[in-house]
């Protein structure tokens, strides 16, 4: 099982933040450091010093860090066009020397597209907007250079594009499909997705929806084996129950709670949970770090969990 740490910036966290989490993940061993693709801040935090640019700090990050690979769980479709979508991903690809990996959703959270001027269509239009990017992106990377890419929908129109700048990873980066949709969400990632994520769900959910895009891979022609599974989880480590009470604390979460929604405990009752998640076929774990200041956390996680998942 590969761990990567997963971190929600609009919760409040500078540049600078991001980078030591993220230097810190690649020096403890871990496999990937993501971040959300939010806008505004979930909750009773603050959220200062208010929001970042997702591509725009895994650039940063592409060129600070050397082995972990960076990404978004998940980019909302809705916050930009496919082209330039497909060219800033591309560049932090090239940045990265091909440690890039694209999440890509429909958008869920309203308030921060009405906060920010972007607008938020009916869930039925996003998910087709989101089809049309997807066949956009991987279009516009997979055209072989020297040719142009076209593409005619309903709600984007490509015509005679250069199709450039390619990504360092040919024919293109991987692509993350997420979420617990019974119809469409199993569909796209049948036809679209390298990885298929459930995020923050229990084993009983989260089994069911990896055997519903088990079955649209079947339906479509594709082997099972082709698809990677994962999912998300928060994570609330301690040594004892006095430090894992003060890590809940700290992300205003009851250590209860998050026994039973999460990954919460000692590291041997971490390492069991995740196991159970692997016995569904998960590969990869994405370990939600709420506390960025934390990083003895991570040193924890990294000495006692990662060389038993």
């Amino acid at each position: 099982m590969l761990l990567r740490i997963f971190t929600e910036p609009q919760q409040g966290a500078s540049y600078d933040t991001l980078l030591r989490v993220a230097k810190a993940t690649e020096e403890c061993g871990f496999d990937a450091f993501f971040r959300s693709d939010h806008y505004l801040k979930m909750g009773d935090v603050s959220g200062l010093p208010g929001p970042s640019d997702a591509w725009i700090t895994l650039a940063g990050l592409a060129r600070e860090t050397r082995r972990i690979r960076l990404g978004t769980l998940v980019t909302a479709a809705t916050f930009r066009l496919p082209g330039p979508l497909a060219i800033s991903v591309a560049n932090v690809d090239q940045m990265s020397g091909g440690r890039v990996e694209l999440g890509l959703g429909t958008g869920w959270f309203e308030e921060e597209h009405t906060a920010y001027g972007i607008p938020f269509p009916s869930l039925s239009e996003r998910f087709d907007r989101l089809q049309e990017q997807l066949q956009i992106v991987t279009g516009l990377w997979e055209t072989p250079t020297g040719k142009t890419f076209s593409f005619e929908g309903e709600y984007y129109r490509v015509t005679d594009s250069p199709a450039l700048p390619k990504p360092a990873q040919q024919p293109r980066p991987p692509l993350i499909i997420g979420g617990v949709g019974a119809k469409r969400t199993p569909r796209l990632a049948a036809r679209y997705a390298d990885e298929y994520n459930v995020p923050f769900n229990g084993l009983q959910e989260t089994g069911a929806a990896y055997e519903r895009v088990r079955a649209a891979c079947e339906q479509g022609g594709r082997s099972c084996q082709s698809m990677t599974f994962s999912a998300a989880q928060v994570v609330c480590c301690g040594r004892d129950e006095a430090e894992i009470a003060r890590r809940a604390e700290a992300i205003g979460r009851r250590v209860d709670e998050l026994r039973e929604n999460g990954l919460a405990g000692t590291p041997a009752e971490v390492v069991e949970k995740i196991g159970r998640f692997r016995e569904l076929g998960a590969e990869r774990m994405y370990l939600q770090v709420l506390d960025l200041d934390d990083l003895d956390h991570l040193e924890l996680i990294a000495s006692e969990v990662l060389p038993q998942a």
